[in-house]
């Protein structure tokens, strides 16, 4: 169970790291912003700032799913409390994204199933 959780949390790590990119690297590209729902070059320029600042948030939770997993694999103790903050962190953000707006709930299911998979594999070792 552990390496379950071990992979679906970097799974989950890899994701975050993505959307990281997409927010804060990619947004302005119409191909990128589209993904959001955003149509016009001119909404994506207004909405830049805040999902730039989003994207870093995605990157420091991508890290933690990492770093936790590099704590676990080295037998260190701190590694198991750190997937289950960052995991957890990542799961409550998929709850808030489909309870914003449900159309959302495949994004959402994409956001959240791989943390909730590692919480749970994790608990279960």
């Amino acid at each position: 169970m552990r390496n379950l959780a071990l992979v679906s949390v970097g799974l989950a790590g890899l994701l975050h790291v993505g959307f990281f990119l997409m927010e804060s690297v990619w947004w302005r590209r119409p191909a990128i912003h589209r993904r959001f729902g955003i149509r016009s070059q001119e909404e994506a320029d207004l909405n830049a700032f805040a999902l730039y600042n989003q994207g870093f948030y995605n990157l420091g939770l991508g890290i933690g799913a990492f770093v936790g997993i590099g704590l676990d694999l080295a037998d260190n103790a701190s590694g198991g409390p750190i997937i289950v903050f960052a995991s957890a962190i990542m799961l409550l953000a998929s709850i808030v994204l489909v309870s914003a707006r449900k159309a959302l709930a495949p994004a959402a299911a994409v956001q959240g199933l791989p943390p909730l998979i590692a919480i749970l594999a994790l608990l279960a070792s």
